[in-house]
């Protein structure tokens, strides 16, 4: 009997027989290979031209698949889990070699039961992207469901499921447009898929749904591995928090400021910093508004000044400088400073924001004589220990609002969300 895709089979060549599920080969692949998975979860493709049988080990025995059925139990809290897509919700893709987006929130009960003895589940698939893929109406379609779900008498935290990537921009987004929060709102993913042996995809969802139901805050944090193994997560302040490796388990770590909590799979929540705001009765409120026109410049030693024409030509309306170290821009050498082209697009009206590439520490407007002509004389506004990330996500938050520089200054260095931190806690560097 001839093997097809999903039967187990040896494949014979001239000095060795291995032994898999024989596979599709992706369209992006070379053709003349035959592709199976082997019993570790990992793919191999053999060339054609090595293989002398393909021997039938066990035909492919499709199982029903029937959706599972949430059940409520008396007593347990409620959380709801919204799925926006991501590697946590991902399979393999077989026509690219890459994975997509496909599982529902539902679906994350039915591979991973222990969520059902945590909390009563309302679950729902909002959409099954990428994050690279991410923008801000995707943010502020997010934002609204969010609000729908913590303004629910009935829920006692929310879970978001989506991609790594640019998780620390949703969150970065969810802490400035939803206003008042009143519970948590914990964001989780995967670094590998949730089809593979080593996924971290069942910790971080057990953890989050643990903290939605149990963590005392009103915060968006993430939810994700405190180490590489699974012995727990930690909850990072949703301003907070960026991704720091590609793809480590516990690529997501806090930024000038200690985690707020770890989170074990038992269910155990141990404080780790008390500087966050406590669940309340209050009515959330969505304020979503976001120019578009924000930009995000990383400054680089030789960059061509007139790159920031282009921002003031297209009637950019705030820039955030991802400046080195305190807050430096090149400023000596007439041919690289950026000084003129940045005064033309503060006197235009374009609120300019040095933040830091370093990522961790602070700018500071004063301490040379290059940052006092950005500080005092072009009146940049240097955004304290502000993440990049964070300062380009606030200040497209802050322009709807302002009516002015001079507004959208003072919000710029107003505390809305613990972005700003007065004072770093020293053990917070590379904790």
């Amino acid at each position: 009997m001839k093997p097809e895709y999903g039967d187990t089979v040896n494949v014979h060549t001239d000095g060795q027989v291995y032994e898999g599920i024989l596979m599709p080969r992706p369209e992006i692949f070379e053709k003349n290979h035959t592709i199976i998975k082997l019993e570790n979860g990992y793919n191999i493709g053999i060339e054609d031209s090595r293989i002398n049988q393909i021997e039938l080990v066990k035909k492919y025995e499709k199982k029903k698949e029937e959706k599972h059925r949430l059940k409520h139990k008396k007593g347990l809290p409620t959380v709801s889990i919204l799925s926006f897509g991501g590697t946590i919700s991902s399979k393999v893709d077989y026509k690219t070699g890459g994975v997509y987006a496909d599982y529902t929130a539902e679906d994350f009960v039915q591979m991973l039961p222990e969520l059902e003895n945590v909390a009563n589940l309302k679950a729902e698939k909002v959409m099954g992207i990428m994050s690279e893929d991410f923008d801000p109406e995707v943010w502020k379609l997010m934002a609204g469901r969010i609000a729908k779900e913590l303004n629910d008498n009935e829920v006692n935290g929310v879970v978001v499921t989506q991609g790594t990537d640019t998780l620390h921009f949703s969150t970065a987004a969810m802490s400035f447009f939803l206003r008042n929060l009143n519970k948590p709102v914990v964001f989780t993913a995967s670094q590998r898929s949730i089809d593979r042996g080593s996924s971290d995809a069942f910790s971080n969802l057990l953890c989050a749904v643990h903290a939605a139901a149990k963590f005392d805050g009103a915060a968006v944090v993430t939810c994700l591995h405190g180490t590489s193994d699974d012995s727990h997560c930690i909850l990072n302040r949703g301003t907070k928090v960026r991704k720091m490796h590609t793809s480590r388990r516990d690529a997501f770590r806090p930024i000038n400021e200690l985690p707020l909590a770890k989170v074990f799979e038992d269910g155990k929540i141990e404080i780790l910093n008390k500087n966050y705001n406590k669940r309340s009765n209050e009515e959330v409120a969505v304020e979503d508004k976001f120019e578009t026109k924000t930009a995000l410049l990383y400054v680089y030693p030789g960059m061509n000044p007139e790159i920031l024409d282009y921002y003031r030509e297209k009637k950019y309306k705030g820039i955030v400088i991802a400046a080195t170290a305190l807050g430096h821009v090149p400023t000596i050498n007439p041919k690289y400073s950026l000084l003129k082209k940045l005064k033309e697009l503060i006197d235009n009206g374009v609120p300019v924001v040095i933040a830091s590439q370093t990522i961790y520490g602070r700018v500071h407007p004063y301490v040379y004589t290059n940052l006092r002509k950005l500080s005092v004389e072009l009146s940049c506004i240097f955004a304290e220990d502000m993440l990049p990330e964070t300062a380009y996500i606030k200040l497209g938050w802050v322009l709807p609002q302002a009516k002015d520089i001079e507004e959208a200054k003072e919000m710029m260095l107003t505390n809305y969300a613990g972005e700003i931190t007065e004072r770093t806690d020293e053990r917070s560097f590379l904790y």
